[in-house]
């Protein structure tokens, strides 16, 4: 200070203060970058494992798509029936109601969007069109469970209530069981002419059939449209995944 050395004091004192800030600010976009290629590896995980539920889903609605097709086919044969074609094999007759009868509903596999949802995760997904086809997705499932919740109601009140008050639900069952698992369950019965007579002779029970083809059709085409959607996803998921 004596020797007028104030300003290289100065000089030295700012210097020391900017390379601490410079070594900050380092510091901070190292972690930053740090940051953001965690959140990058959790969206990948999150990806990959949306890909394998897109998979699973992709084989679920074949399964279902198969099977419904079959029930059109079974609904639009017993229609025939209705409307005049005699019927010479009471069984096969009988298999395709049970067709019928017997549907399930689809349930989505979708575990992975669902964590994320429920986690608040959505966020990591930076790619728009992946994150909204995931949401469309959701919407779509929702229309295919109105869907079968119309067909259930249809069912019951159509098909279920009326076969059960005429029909011997057990011969049909047991014929049923005893056909489609070769003879290892159930047992070999004869069916009652009369009473499938007067089913043929029951509109209620026919507009049930009409309504099983039209709405498996529907449902069909839905699952159509989902599948479509699961392989646009899976396309976008390895285009996003091969850029690291």
């Amino acid at each position: 200070m004596e020797n007028n050395k104030t300003g290289k004091y100065f000089k030295y004192a700012i210097g020391e203060i900017v390379l601490v800030v410079i070594g900050i600010l380092i510091a901070l976009q190292i972690n930053n970058w740090n940051e953001i290629r965690k959140q990058r590896d959790k969206e990948l995980h999150y990806l990959v494992n949306i890909k394998k539920d897109l998979n699973l889903n992709i084989k679920e609605l074949d399964k279902y798509i198969a099977v419904r097709a079959k029930a059109i086919a079974s609904a639009n044969t017993i229609i025939e029936h209705y409307e005049g074609k005699p019927i010479t094999d009471l069984k096969t007759f009988s298999q395709h109601t049970v067709d019928i009868y017997t549907w399930r509903k689809f349930f989505q596999i979708n575990n992975t969007f669902q964590e994320l949802t429920n986690s608040g995760n959505l966020t990591l997904i930076s790619n728009d069109s992946i994150k909204g086809i995931l949401l469309n997705m959701e919407t779509l499932y929702k229309v295919m469970k109105y869907e079968e919740e119309h067909f259930r109601y249809d069912a019951e009140l159509l098909l279920y209530e009326p076969s059960f008050n005429m029909m011997d639900m057990n011969d049909i069952v047991q014929n049923y069981t005893y056909k489609v698992t070769n003879g290892a369950m159930g047992e070999d019965r004869e069916l009652s002419t009369e009473e499938f007579g007067n089913m043929l002779n029951d509109k209620k029970q026919k507009n049930g059939f009409v309504m099983a083809a039209y709405e498996f059709g529907a449902m069909n085409r839905q699952s159509i449209e989902m599948k479509a959607m699961c392989n646009q996803l899976i396309e976008l998921i390895d285009n996003e995944i091969e850029m690291e």
